[in-house]
């Protein structure tokens, strides 16, 4: 049986383990395992689209919508459209004063972001061995600095003031994202590469959402960062949200951090290994990051005694990070040290306004620089990484 009939079996059936009553996540009871569901409504769509042969024609006339309150462009497919109105509403157990504070949140906390979205959730990524294949393997493999502008634009637009406003940007590359995953689920499976299931399940989407809020509450507990509840609540309020728009369903998106990080313990830990892959991956992304610094990428020691640092040992490892004798001894004392200082500096007046603009001035150097002072458009891929 093929992989496409395969798929269409279990989604008929609901999954084999659906079949069997199994629950599969600790936040809430669910009735098919994510391992065997994809995205019924966004799936078919795309393989009509290429189908018909408009995906040039849909990234030419997408690349126009950019805010959450902007208009669709004139000319998309009816079904396509369609789609998206539905797909870009908030849901409705949604909050936006939760939202609000969560943006709230992220203006104390954004350099600890910032850091973690981009070199922490970056580096482990390449040591999950179905995301670093599919990655690999597909079009953003092939240019991983444009690759890594358009997957580091959902975290940052997720993280802007007003993100959920209406002037907020992240419901349009939250949904954009989900068609490319849509259309990496349609491509991937002709490549003469891939040799796996179906990529991008509902449990690989969690598996990565793991690597993101979760890691990021992890390491600030770590480093004791303070965190009231209703902050730690509403930022996890966020992501809950960010994941319904990309198109997870709702009964496996964990409701609560105890469900969160029992969750990620069940799906993310198992899912974590070494590959080929994942070590080309995770050399290219510490030597972007290295160039991105120093044009001679001299600082390359120092970034990945930081990933190290970040990560951990048995991730590194797997990802094939060197350790280094004299920048680890120094990242792995100082790191904590500089946590407290800036920690002992926010209360002062304007320290969270000061330090708010100067993460941001970073956000947009990094943006710059890997879109090489383009306007980052996450567009559907037209194949595959090319051999």
């Amino acid at each position: 049986m093929d992989q496409f009939n395969r798929r269409k079996m279990l989604l008929m059936s609901g999954g084999v383990l659906g079949a069997l009553g199994a629950s599969t996540t600790p936040a809430q009871a669910a009735t098919t395992d994510p391992k065997w569901v994809w995205d019924p409504e966004a799936d078919p769509l795309l393989a009509r689209i290429f189908e018909r042969g408009q995906v040039s024609e849909v990234n030419r006339l997408l690349r126009t919508w950019t805010r959450n309150d902007q208009p669709l462009p004139d000319g998309l497919p009816a079904d396509l459209r369609d789609f998206i109105e539905e797909a870009r509403r908030l849901p409705s157990w949604a909050d936006q004063a939760t939202l609000d504070r969560a943006a709230a949140f992220t203006q104390r906390k954004g350099t600890y972001l910032i850091l973690l979205y981009g070199m922490g959730g970056g580096i482990l990524s390449t040591a999950i061995p179905n995301e670093a294949r599919a990655v690999y393997y597909s079009q953003g493999g092939a240019d991983l600095k444009d690759r890594a502008a358009k997957t580091g634009k959902l975290g940052y637009d997720l993280h802007e003031l007003n993100a959920f406003q209406p002037d907020g940007h992240i419901l349009v590359t939250a949904v954009k994202t989900r068609l490319v995953h849509a259309a990496v689920r349609h491509l991937l499976p002709q490549s003469p590469h891939w040799d796996g299931e179906i990529p991008i399940s509902q449990n690989d989407i969690l598996v990565t959402w793991h690597t993101l809020p979760t890691y990021v509450m992890r390491k600030l507990t770590e480093w004791r960062v303070p965190v009231t509840s209703a902050e730690a609540d509403a930022y996890l309020h966020a992501w809950r949200v960010t994941a319904h728009i990309l198109g997870v369903r709702d009964e496996y998106i964990p409701a609560t951090w105890a469900a969160a990080n029992a969750q990620s313990r069940q799906v993310l830990d198992p899912a974590m290994g070494p590959t080929r892959e994942g070590v080309d991956l995770a050399d290219k992304i510490l030597a972007i990051s290295a160039r991105g610094i120093t044009p001679d990428g001299s600082t390359r020691p120092l970034l990945n005694a930081l990933a190290r640092y970040l990560v951990g040992d048995r991730a590194a490892d797997w990802s094939s990070v060197r350790r280094e004798p004299l920048w680890g001894p120094l990242i792995s004392t100082g790191f904590p040290a500089w946590v407290a200082l800036r920690e002992h500096l926010m209360p002062l007046p304007l320290v969270p306004e000061i330090a708010w603009t100067l993460d941001e001035a970073v956000r947009q150097y990094i943006l710059f620089y890997l879109s090489g002072g383009e306007q980052i458009s996450i567009e559907i891929p037209e194949g595959n990484r090319p051999s």
